[in-house]
Order: structure tokens, then sequence, then C-alpha cells
């Protein structure tokens, strides 16, 4: 890989992971620290929802990310040539 490509690739590989910690930050901090007295007033299965995001949600989330994380990166390993065999 020639030393531009491999620059671009590593940007896009970053901007990857800056969105997707952009997310779990979202979710596991702001819904489950900063808006979970406001998102209390909404109950998912008889959970309110500020507590389901701080105990469950973000762990479920997180979990989505690393697919999410691993589906793009196969996709991007194909697309630079550099995918395993």
């Amino acid at each position: 890989m020639s030393g531009k490509n491999l620059q671009e690739y590593w940007k896009k590989n970053l901007g990857y992971v800056a969105i997707l910690l952009a997310i779990w930050f979202l979710v596991s901090y702001v819904f489950g620290i900063f808006l979970a007295d406001s998102l209390n007033a909404v109950r998912i299965g008889g959970a309110k929802l500020g507590f389901w995001f701080a105990q469950q949600g973000s762990i479920y989330v997180f979990v989505v990310l690393i697919f999410v994380y691993v589906y793009l990166m196969n996709k991007l390993d194909n697309e630079y040539d550099v995918h395993e065999e």
C-alpha cells in the first residue's frame, strides 16, 4: 500500500472510531447519567428509561457498536485491499 493510500485508510479508520465512540459516549454518559432524570419519565418493561440506559442499554449499544465496527473495517479493508485471506 502506498503512503497516500495508507494515510487515507487510517483517516477513514479513525473517523469510524471517532463516530462510534461519540455514539457510545452519548448513550452511556449522556443518556445514562446526565439525562437519566428526564428519561425516567418513560418506562421500558417496567424499568425507568434512564435506569435502563445506565444498567443495560449502554451495554447493548456497546456490543452492537463492536459488530458495526467489524463490518465497517472489513468493508474498508476490502476497499484498500488489505483484507485477511
